[in-house]
């Protein structure tokens, strides 16, 4: 479950920006390509956010889908199956990730 590492790391980012405040949203940017489990993401930052100090900060998560470009046919795709990275129009595996591979915190609530 490597989740619970994410989580870790997502804390360890926080709680310098946080600076001793309390930090009520945490928001983080996920691509599809990431294979991150949400529902697993969500139960892990529960057990972080109590052992760091942090026990009602809430976990945002915002999920990016993936996007390529393909080199042969020069054209934009969403790719939907998480398992392929093909263009869906031409079949190349000669393609170019443009959205998908993000793990960002992005912001902060804090008080």
């Amino acid at each position: 479950m490597h989740e619970l590492s994410l989580c870790q790391a997502i804390a360890g980012v926080v709680k310098p920006y946080a600076d001793g405040r309390h930090v009520d949203v945490v928001r983080v940017k996920i691509g599809a390509l990431r294979q991150v489990v949400p529902d697993s993401l969500s139960f892990c930052w529960t057990l972080v956010r109590d052992y760091e100090d942090m026990p009602d900060t809430e976990l945002e998560l915002e999920f990016v889908a993936a996007e390529v470009k393909c080199r042969s046919c020069s054209r934009d795709s969403t790719i939907t199956s998480h398992w392929s990275l093909l263009c869906p129009h031409c079949g190349s595996a000669d393609v170019e990730v443009l959205h998908g591979d993000e793990f960002l915190v992005t912001s902060l609530d804090v008080s």
